[in-house]
């Protein structure tokens, strides 16, 4: 089973709205699921989408309402997302953010009391296409144990940065958790009964486990070992305390729907006019990105290009049990949804 890109998009949207979420928030959270799936970033895409609902019936995810600016100066802001979809106030405040860079050099936005976002390049690429730099920090509840311990006391902490570039064939971007897999990976394999590969997680005595309940009970572990956990454990800070957001333990509703979100979110938008110029600085990262592909080197954002045109011509795969679950969020709201799919 499966659905082109197109549909995917037309298919959450009609979702959403029946779900009473209004017309632009629901056309932000289409266009960054599919953006998601497009990218690769599957467990981040339509199978994240179920956990939304839930959110919504819940309670957790606000369908009325709007975010508010709590604090602002001329380079910074804090937002208060008052539990609206993450993906429409993160692209908000990530358009404050490149607003403020035009201005003063730099934009540097906070974001609390928001939602689970989807893949976070999405909103670096926002200012990447305005030849800005982007740069977007968040902390998730906790999956990933302190190094040399077995209790997981902070979040995936996934970092994104995005590059302008003058070549339209240089996508330049990198996305990443750092724990050595997200932990969508571990709720992707245990949704369609998978086993996950061995060095990702630790169950909860700290033992090595291909099981991803058992490493969901766990924990995950960070990538590149000690480096990778002290950069979590910093940005557990930037995006916690620094934006009026919770930290370690205190951290919820990321990957539990029923649950308030407590996560937080830093958004920086960095104008090069205002440093060497931006002229200059496309040029010298063109130039450089020349270099590295003369020896045969990839670029941070190649993947995603190839998965890109790979998709959009194949369409996103739906497992058996996410197609039912997609039925069923459905048939909630007298939805016929199955013409979207095909085989």
């Amino acid at each position: 089973m499966k659905i082109s890109i197109e549909n995917e998009s037309k298919l959450i949207e009609e979702i959403l709205l029946a779900y009473g979420v209004q017309k632009n928030e629901a056309s932000i959270v289409a266009d960054v699921i599919t953006d998601g799936d497009l990218k690769g970033f599957s467990t981040h895409g339509l199978g994240r989408f179920p956990q939304y609902i839930k959110s919504i019936n819940a309670g957790t995810i606000k369908t009325e309402g709007d975010y508010e600016i709590e604090k602002e100066s001329p380079s910074t802001a804090m937002i208060n997302g008052n539990h609206k979809f993450g993906h429409y106030v993160t692209v908000k405040a990530m358009d404050l953010a490149v607003k403020k860079a035009s201005e003063t050099g730099v934009g540097i936005v906070g974001i609390h009391d928001s939602n689970h976002y989807g893949i976070a390049g999405y909103y670096s690429d926002l200012a990447s296409l305005q030849d800005m730099i982007g740069i977007v920090i968040s902390n998730t509840e906790p999956a990933m144990a302190p190094f040399g311990g077995k209790k997981a006391l902070l979040g995936t902490n996934p970092i994104t940065i995005s590059i302008p570039s003058d070549d339209i064939h240089n996508y330049i971007c990198v996305d990443m958790a750092t724990s050595v897999t997200a932990r969508g990976k571990l709720l992707e394999s245990k949704r369609k009964g998978e086993k996950i590969p061995e060095g990702l997680a630790l169950d909860k005595d700290g033992n090595p486990t291909t099981d991803p309940a058992a490493g969901l009970e766990g924990s995950i572990l960070p990538f590149g070992g000690f480096k990778g956990y002290a950069l979590a454990f910093m940005f557990e800070l930037l995006a916690g305390p620094l934006v009026g957001a919770e930290y370690g333990e205190k951290v919820k509703g990321t990957a539990t729907p029923d649950e308030m979100c407590t996560k937080g979110d830093l958004l920086i938008a960095i104008d090069p006019e205002h440093f060497a110029g931006s002229m200059q600085f496309k040029f010298y990262v063109d130039r450089f990105v020349s270099e590295i592909r003369e020896e045969n080197g990839v670029i941070p954002g190649d993947r995603e290009i190839e998965n890109i045109n790979k998709n959009h011509e194949n369409g996103t795969p739906v497992d058996p049990v996410l197609y039912k679950q997609l039925i069923e969020i459905a048939e909630a709201k007298d939805l016929d949804i199955e013409s979207y799919f095909e085989e």
